[in-house]
């Protein structure tokens, strides 16, 4: 048996409370309507980088808090919310994969539409970069004051330690941005080719470039002198290969 709706009591505009404490007529509204489209998929295309947006502020907003927790050694807290941001940038690289059935000739109609638009100034990684530099030196700060390196604590403390797993989850949110580059990169290349200037007379193989770009750079440095330090000695006159 159906019952009636409840009336709002929520305020602001919206049928009931779901439409206004989520605003969905503001959301849904933001897209281009059909009147406006070159084509169909323009839809697509929009609602696939507004929703990364959106993904992006929540990601900045967690990297923000986990700044905050990081400054006084609240190192669990800053990890649980560096693993939501690292989820979250798993999302809009799924999201991706849906461009990869955008008909190269459809986007060449949609193209110009976008202007000189590029996901370079997308306000989502321009933020999340700047916060992820933040943490980086929050970070490298907490282990200084604990008299400790990068290596020094991939070295000596156990991975359960609650530092050691800072560190990890910092890691494994710099590799989610290594695959969301990649996917962007090759969904990029896959509908309009390589060898092919961009919106901004960037070209589309310089993406490739950002993919080894690292956001906590001496987490990957510690290994690299770990590894470094277990070689075994050459001896003398033992050539090189």
């Amino acid at each position: 048996m159906l019952t009636s709706p409840l009336p709002p009591v929520l305020p602001g505009s919206g049928t009931d409370d779901y439409a206004r404490y989520m605003r969905t007529d503001e959301l849904l509204a933001l897209q281009r309507g059909p009147a406006e489209w070159v084509h169909p998929d323009e839809l697509l295309f929009q609602i696939v980088h507004q929703s990364s947006e959106l993904w992006l502020k929540l990601t900045r907003s967690h990297l923000s808090r986990a700044l905050t927790h990081v400054g006084v050694g609240e190192v669990g807290a800053a990890e649980l919310l560096i693993r939501r941001a690292a989820e979250a940038l798993r999302l809009i690289t799924e999201h991706l994969h849906i461009l990869r059935s955008l008909p190269p000739a459809q986007f060449a109609v949609i193209r110009p539409v976008l202007g000189t638009g590029s996901g370079f100034e997308s306000p989502g990684w321009r933020l999340l970069r700047t916060a992820s530099t933040e943490l980086d030196i929050a970070f490298s700060r907490l282990l200084s004051a604990l008299r400790l390196t990068a290596t020094d604590l991939y070295r000596g403390t156990a991975p359960s330690d609650p530092l050691y797993r800072l560190a990890e989850a910092l890691v494994g949110f710099d590799e989610r941005i290594a695959l969301w580059r990649t996917e962007h990169y090759t969904v990029a290349t896959r509908v309009i080719g390589q060898g092919v200037l961009g919106t901004r007379h960037t070209p589309v193989d310089s993406l490739s470039k950002l993919i080894s770009h690292r956001r906590f750079p001496t987490l990957w440095e510690a290994r690299a002198a770990l590894m470094d330090a277990s070689a075994p000695a050459a001896c003398p006159g033992q050539v090189q290969r």
